[in-house]
């Protein structure tokens, strides 16, 4: 099935290393940027930040293959001790192994996920016809599910707090911020498709 080319290809023209090097580093940067959005819950280890938005930003724009090898790449900047995480929470590869790591662990994932979905628009047509925003919704929601479900159990589980603690702290408070996301997704990724409408060509780079 032919898709169009990713949006970051549309954005940062070019097929050079610098090119490609320069798109991973600003999504990279995007990535920690929302990560320092970052405001305690009062019922839940978990605090809402902006990373999930850029999680699933990063795999509309970039595509399944290259978001998964940024958030790779984010997960090992802070296990090496790099200030990417929210300031809240253990430092370093602790954070990896605390009350929010089944959120960072499935971020490789969400992101394959999002961008394999997202893979699947004809950019062309969804700057303008609802068809183009519903998958786009569904791609970012699919992303936003798969890390709310791993975080929520990793604390049901891994942390032995029982499933009902591990929705109620890990998945329910953050339902509503989950679709806020995807709206705001949805909105930043449509604007980004009708920039460079000439660069549209089949076959996906990601």
């Amino acid at each position: 099935m032919a898709t169009a080319r990713a949006i970051a290809d549309r954005l940062i023209p070019g097929e050079t290393i610098s090119s490609e090097v320069l798109r991973l580093a600003a999504a990279n940067l995007l990535l920690v940027l929302c990560a320092q959005v970052s405001i305690p819950h009062p019922w839940s280890p978990v605090p809402f930040t902006l990373q999930t938005f850029g999680v699933t930003l990063i795999a509309v724009l970039l595509g399944a293959r290259r978001g998964a090898l940024v958030m790779a790449a984010y997960l090992a900047e802070g296990a090496m001790g790099l200030p990417v995480f929210n300031p809240y929470g253990l430092p370093g590869a602790a954070r990896l192994l605390g009350p929010t790591a089944g959120y960072l662990w499935a971020y490789p994932a969400a992101t394959f996920l999002t961008g394999w979905i997202s893979e699947r628009i004809n950019w062309r047509d969804a700057s303008a016809k609802l068809r183009g925003t519903r998958q786009l919704a569904i791609a970012a929601l699919a992303g936003h599910a798969l890390i709310l479900l791993s975080g929520g159990a990793w604390i049901a589980l891994v942390l032995a707090q029982g499933w009902g603690r591990g929705f109620a702290a890990g998945v329910a408070p953050f339902l509503l911020d989950a679709l806020l996301k995807t709206a705001m997704v949805v909105a930043v990724a449509r604007a980004f498709a009708r920039l460079r409408p000439d660069a549209v060509a089949a076959g996906s780079t990601s």
